[in-house]
């Protein structure tokens, strides 16, 4: 699939400045590059392979002639832009929450399930990219369900405060020296202060009743896009989502039940051998992933691999991985690199 004009939504944001880089990194096979983004960062230039190129405000009438889109936007901004762009006959990829779940939708993971996203490209659906902590976790989940069937996954987060955007990364820089300088702080971006805290909410508390009461929205994205993108309806899915002041790279302690016994030496050579997956695992010798080693870099890692006592066939580990990058823009263009070479 050639794709001679590729469009950039929110190039200007977070997570569309590492599209740019990645697209750019990775030289992704195009013939020209459009930067889109809201009216207050129109009309800047953004250097690209060595020009200049003009950011253009986004409209429904901006996707004519793109080949391929990659948005990276509000929920409300890809509800009522990225219907146009599909209209206008551009493969989308989507990085917003709000078309993950909707049945017409393929929620891709290339490593896992890349023929989703070639099936809803040719028909002229939209593909959209997980959430950042779900990316990282399936990656994970994906070969030890192959090796010994899945069968319920509790998981805990650790996550970063660029998930929150370019505002959550300054907020932890301002809290944190208000903290150190004995002054107040009022928190616009999280619900508490971040600076040497722990927040145990990421988004909101919306569900009432039924299977999500209890849960944040970023817990129950965790729990229906793991499903959907494993093909596996029923898995039983526990999660606690936190927020923590470290500046880039989710972390999770992930602890899986299986049909069949696993043993943890199965279960390193299973995740070893998985494409995007490095595991830094002998913790005797201090070896283990940390958010400062594993950030930049387009890898999952995983680390203290270990049996679960609290089960007979269940295994537990440590994973690390960039939420900028596999957790969102790398993740989002290797679903067009997929596509590109085929």
């Amino acid at each position: 699939m050639k794709f001679g004009t590729v469009a950039v939504v929110g190039a200007t944001g977070a997570v569309g400045r590492i599209i740019r880089e990645r697209l750019e990194a990775r030289e992704f096979p195009a013939d020209r590059f459009r930067f889109l983004a809201t009216k207050r960062s129109a009309g800047s230039t953004i250097t690209f392979r060595g020009q200049e190129i003009t950011v253009e405000e986004v409209s429904p009438e901006a996707f004519e002639g793109c080949d391929l889109v990659i948005a990276s936007t509000p929920d409300e901004a890809a509800r009522d832009l990225l219907p146009h762009a599909l209209k206008a006959g551009a493969v989308v990829i989507d990085e917003s929450g709000y078309w993950r779940m909707n049945d017409e939708v393929a929620l891709v993971v290339p490593e896992i399930n890349p023929d989703a996203a070639r099936t809803a490209a040719a028909e002229g659906r939209l593909i959209a990219s997980p959430n950042c902590s779900t990316t990282q976790m399936v990656q994970c989940l994906k070969p030890l369900h192959d090796a010994a069937g899945l069968t319920r996954v509790t998981v805990s987060t650790y996550q970063a405060v660029s998930g929150a955007g370019l505002s959550g990364t300054a907020e932890l820089l301002e809290s944190t020296k208000a903290a150190l300088e004995n002054g107040s702080f009022v928190a616009t971006t999280f619900q508490r202060p971040i600076g040497f805290n722990l927040i145990p909410q990421i988004g909101s508390f919306k569900e009432q009743g039924g299977e999500g009461d209890g849960y944040t929205s970023e817990e129950m994205k965790m729990v229906r896009e793991t499903r959907k993108i494993l093909g596996l309806p029923g898995l039983r899915v526990n999660p606690t989502c936190v927020r923590v002041p470290v500046a880039d790279c989710h972390s999770e302690t992930i602890a899986c039940e299986f049909d069949r016994p696993l043993s943890v030496a199965e279960a390193r050579e299973a995740l070893a051998a998985f494409p995007g997956i490095a595991v830094i695992d002998d913790p005797l010798a201090g070896k283990y992933p940390t958010p400062r080693d594993c950030a930049g870099d387009d890898r999952t890692f995983v680390g203290r691999l270990r049996k679960d006592l609290s089960c007979e066939n269940g295994v537990t580990f440590w994973c690390v991985s960039d939420n900028l990058r596999k957790g969102a823009a790398t993740n989002a263009v290797q679903i067009a690199e997929l596509l590109a070479n085929d």
